[in-house]
């Protein structure tokens, strides 16, 4: 996932600010995460409690992000050029906002109780389907960057 993360920086990096910060919300997503798949030693509640509200202060955030701020941005880049961008967002975008409620939902889990190392377990057993989520969603992020914004970027360039 942070080598997919990496690649997409590289294709997009500078074509948009918003985009590129988001990007970096991006990765910053996957650094907690990977920190926090590593972890064995289950009986350290409270520290990874603390790691796990971190993950969820930038899970809520980058998926915040991507609906309140990205998506809207594409969309109006679809409406401007007319060009079938429209029907693709209205495709995926079903998709991506079930992984929103899942990631939301994981977020809730959390919902500043202390954790029993049985409450942690579950979240890391959680936490493998956050990622698979979180890995479907990128790619239809990236997809909808890809064909949605790149498609237009020289446009918007010479229009700026």
């Amino acid at each position: 996932m942070l080598e997919n993360c990496r690649n997409a920086r590289e294709r997009w990096g500078g074509v948009s600010e918003l985009i590129d910060r988001w990007l970096k919300e991006r990765q910053e997503l996957l650094v907690h995460y990977c920190e926090l798949s590593g972890e064995s030693d289950f009986s350290q509640t409270e520290a990874l409690r603390e790691k796990f509200v971190r993950l969820c202060e930038v899970l809520v955030d980058y998926v915040s992000a991507g609906h309140f701020e990205i998506y809207e941005q594409l969309i109006q880049e679809a409406r401007e050029f007319n060009d079938g961008g429209l029907e693709l967002a209205a495709k995926l975008y079903p998709r991506i906002a079930e992984t929103t409620e899942t990631a939301l939902n994981f977020n809730d889990r959390l919902d500043g109780n202390t954790l029993s190392e049985s409450d942690v377990r579950a979240l890391f057993d959680q936490l493998s389907e956050l990622g698979e989520i979180l890995e479907s969603r990128f790619e239809m992020e990236d997809y909808l960057i890809e064909h949605l914004h790149n498609v237009h970027a020289d446009k918007v360039m010479s229009s700026a």
